[in-house]
């Protein structure tokens, strides 16, 4: 089977343990690699030789946020191309159209349950190796996941 590779920075240790926990029972072939924050992620990035299919990048993380590695990762002509999933405790409208008008495919609103993250995670997850738009432009209305097609 071939890997997916999926990049995390969130500097919630608790959250980042759920959440790669959730995508190993979603599907053994998704490999989660985890950053505590923007720069490390960044720093993943550019060491790894294959790209990420997808990058979550948490709001708010010491060192580097999330905004501020969405900027860079939208700048590099390396790495513009990955998907990015803006994902907060954070249901402000502002933020959501901060993470579209920064070039976010999405807003994801983190769960308080491990149900409800696995759902949604599996919702992303599901068919990525056909392309992470395609996978979001057929998902159904979910109060946790906002996405910019």
């Amino acid at each position: 089977m071939i890997k997916k590779i999926i990049l995390l920075a969130d500097d919630d240790r608790d959250d980042a343990e759920m959440f790669c926990e959730a995508l190993a029972d979603i599907d053994e072939n998704i490999i989660c690699h985890c950053a505590e924050n923007g720069s490390e992620a960044l720093k993943m990035i550019e060491k790894q030789n294959e790209i990420p299919e997808v990058v979550f990048l948490d709001l708010n993380m010491p060192i580097m946020n999330g905004w501020e590695c969405l900027k860079q990762l939208k700048s590099d002509e390396r790495y513009k191309n990955i998907p990015v999933i803006m994902i907060s405790t954070s249901s402000y409208k502002n933020d959501m159209d901060t993470a579209a008008n920064l070039g976010a495919v999405c807003y994801f609103i983190k769960p308080t349950n491990f149900k409800d993250l696995k759902e949604v995670l599996r919702s992303i997850t599901t068919n990525l190796e056909n392309g992470l738009k395609e996978s979001l432009s057929n998902l159904e209305t979910n109060k946790y996941l906002y996405v910019f097609l």
